[in-house]
């Protein structure tokens, strides 16, 4: 259910008051954060009270965090307050849909890869293009490909709330009792489907080995950049139907040396819920997840988790947004959402509050903060893995296009489809070569 709340009040203390901006033009910055951070401009605005509204999906523990953070910043500017409303993942995007059809889209929301472009191209975000270029939007300690991410035709539509990377979570007690050693970033795939099934072997077929990622995008989008190619290129599909072929004959062949479990197992896990995830059910020995999303696998088991880099060329991985920042293109304060967001990306003390939750923080400076104080050990183990694969990760590709979110449910669909055996393989990749075109071109 969505939970809303009144307006984060101003803090009282006179001492702590400054105004965003005294007289029109005159410039205010918000004091605070790290040594060597970059400094938080305001943009001006007329004078009086200003009320932002904020709109974005998580748990409990990010909604604290994140008001915690507005309230900081409201601290710094006491002309500014926020309105915010949150919710879990599920509706998330249904509701903002009914907003934008409205036209009454929050000031500043929360956004994923997978509807960026649209929202770009539909005009509902707001170009913050010119506030890169005038440093009041400072970018410049986000990974390269991380700040690249965020744009669209060359303009900065979504600036990263944090960084994560697809990651293999692993049972690290499970493989212990099993003797079998531990999976590693960068092994060539069918090296990967040789463990699993020698982990298969292993527990006597109690346990299969991985999670089957046929129908998972992320997977074959690594697979193919890890062979040179792309998921996209442009408005379609970057690959042709031998390569999505070979995908699925691969996941095929681990099927018949039983390297996964049964397809009814896969299939319940497939929707992302994270209490489904194969590995926390004890189903799998390892599962593919984002690393971020560690520390709540973590909460639904007891054995010990781990995690390491996806098969394939680590240059296959990029510096990816956990989620965005966005601002609204019809905002009254277009220049007050961009130092939000510059302040909730770069200042140190709101790094500090926001802390995880949502992936590493998106500023290198931020990120080093925040790590070196990490008493989790399960989040020291997302932060190792963001600084082992470090410099290895390759360029960023464009966000994923318009109809990105129905190319995604068509592969999940198509996967299902040959794992039941209503469809082989041949079949099913013609289908989706010509759905997925289709649903780009709309």
């Amino acid at each position: 259910m969505p939970a809303a709340r009144p307006p984060l009040p101003r803090p009282a203390d006179p001492a702590r008051r400054r105004l965003l901006g005294a007289l029109l033009g005159v410039p205010v910055l918000a004091a605070g954060g790290l040594t060597g951070c970059s400094e938080e401009q305001a943009t001006p605005t007329r004078e009086g009270p200003i009320e932002l509204s904020v709109f974005w999906w998580g748990s409990t523990g990010r909604a604290q965090a994140t008001e915690r953070a507005l309230r900081l910043y409201s601290t710094r500017n006491p002309r500014v307050t926020f309105r915010v409303t949150w919710q879990a993942q599920g509706g998330y995007y249904d509701r903002l849909g009914t907003q934008a059809a409205g036209g009454n889209v929050p000031d500043l929301f929360q956004l994923d890869d997978s509807v960026l472009a649209e929202y770009a191209q539909r005009g509902i975000t707001l170009d913050l293009s010119g506030y890169v270029a005038d440093g009041r939007l400072e970018l410049s300690s986000l990974p390269t490909g991380l700040a690249d991410y965020g744009k669209l035709d060359g303009r900065t539509h979504g600036v990263a709330a944090a960084q994560t990377h697809a990651a293999v979570v692993y049972n690290k007690d499970l493989l212990r009792r099993l003797d079998v050693p531990a999976p590693t970033t960068g092994m060539p795939w069918a090296d990967y489907l040789d463990w699993a099934a020698r982990v298969t072997r292993a527990s006597v077929g109690r346990v299969a080995g991985t999670m089957d990622p046929s129908g998972d995008q992320r997977a074959l989008w690594l697979w193919l950049r890890g062979q040179g190619g792309k998921f996209y290129q442009g408005r379609q599909l970057g690959f042709g139907s031998g390569a999505l072929l070979d995908w699925f004959e691969t996941w095929q062949r681990a099927r018949t040396d039983r390297a996964t479990p049964a397809a009814a197992l896969v299939d319940r896990a497939d929707g992302g819920d994270v209490t489904r995830q194969l590995v926390v059910t004890g189903h799998t020995a390892a599962s593919f997840a984002w690393s971020h999303q560690l520390p709540e696998l973590q909460r639904y088991t007891d054995d010990e988790l781990a995690l390491t880099g996806f098969p394939g060329p680590p240059a296959a991985q990029w510096d990816r947004a956990a989620m965005y920042w966005a601002g609204f293109h019809g905002t009254r304060y277009p220049g007050v959402v961009a130092d939000v967001i510059n302040f909730l990306t770069t200042n140190g003390e709101a790094g500090r509050i926001l802390g995880t939750e949502r992936g590493l923080p998106a500023s290198r400076i931020v990120r080093r903060a925040v790590t070196q104080t990490l008493d989790d050990p399960v989040v020291a183990r997302v932060a190792a893995l963001g600084e082992s694969l470090g410099e290895q990760v390759g360029p960023a590709p464009a966000p994923p296009p318009k109809g990105h979110g129905q190319v995604r449910a068509l592969l999940a669909a198509s996967a299902r489809n040959i794992r039941s055996g209503r469809a082989g393989a041949r079949a099913t990749t013609s289908l989706f070569m010509a759905q997925a075109q289709a649903a780009l071109a709309r």
